[in-house]
């Protein structure tokens, strides 16, 4: 798989698809890799080149010292797109990877052509949660940290009824690195938006779980009441939605990006 040496930091990404296409970026939740979004790839990549890429400190992109930040997230997206000569691009992230894209949409909105931004939040959890969990990781590494996750990123009929689909994310959660994971941990708990979501103006897309207890229903409504023009949809799923209900997670992203 490809690198990029950008922001001090090493990217491992895909580029797939006709040079042609318009490209459609996806972007990570914390604790996975670029894989999480193989079902919605291999679906979007018949009319997109799909770009997908590691967030700093996930999967074998470079895991560098110190805490980050959404905005230096951000910007390694910018880098990526600028090494690889991509002037503009639609942009999907979910939980972390929605911040970045809230975070571009607001800084960089000539690089995006379309965002959504799914199962994420202006601003998720308190300053005493995250740092407790970063102490957790940091102590215990991440095999903790992946039972407590996972039991809310899925219902417990999904877990029940799809148990291969669960091993593989908790498999990319224990297998994240605990300092990259701590570190963007620490990005998540600094990033509050809520007051700057009025400088998105890209055509927006807002997805929620409806049984989402990290980033509810109703944080997904404020974003999308506080984004000009924003549509909204919600599925049957709790966090990763895209997973849980990847078909209709899959269909709706279809119709927002064709329509």
């Amino acid at each position: 798989m490809p690198f990029a040496e950008l922001n001090g930091a090493r990217i491992h990404y895909l580029l797939e698809g006709p040079a042609s296409a318009p490209v459609l970026a996806f972007s990570n939740s914390l604790g996975t890799n670029y894989s999480m979004w193989d079902s919605q790839a291999e679906e979007s990549r018949k009319k997109f080149r799909i770009l997908r890429y590691d967030t700093r400190g996930h999967g074998q992109s470079s895991v560098t010292p110190g805490i980050y930040s959404i905005e230096q997230l951000g910007n390694d997206m910018i880098r990526l797109l600028d090494t690889l000569r991509l002037d503009r691009v639609h942009f999907c992230g979910l939980s972390m990877g929605g911040m970045i894209g809230m975070g571009l949409g607001a800084n960089a909105p000539e690089r995006l052509d379309k965002l959504v931004l799914s199962n994420t939040a202006a601003k998720i959890g308190t300053a005493e949660s995250w740092n407790a969990r970063i102490e957790m990781v940091r102590k215990d590494g991440m095999k903790k940290v992946a039972a407590a996750v996972l039991e809310r990123w899925f219902t417990p009929s999904f877990r029940m009824n799809e148990p291969a689909a669960v091993a593989l994310v908790q498999h990319m959660l224990e297998e994240t690195d605990p300092e990259g994971y701590a570190s963007c941990c620490a990005a998540v708990r600094d990033f509050d938006y809520r007051e700057k979501l009025d400088g998105i103006c890209c055509p927006t897309l807002v997805i929620s779980g409806t049984h989402d207890a990290a980033t509810t229903p109703t944080d997904g409504q404020f974003l999308a009441d506080h984004i000009a023009g924003a549509q909204y949809a919600e599925l049957n799923a709790a966090h990763l939605s895209n997973v849980e209900d990847r078909e209709n997670f899959s269909s709706r992203l279809g119709i927002f990006l064709n329509g």
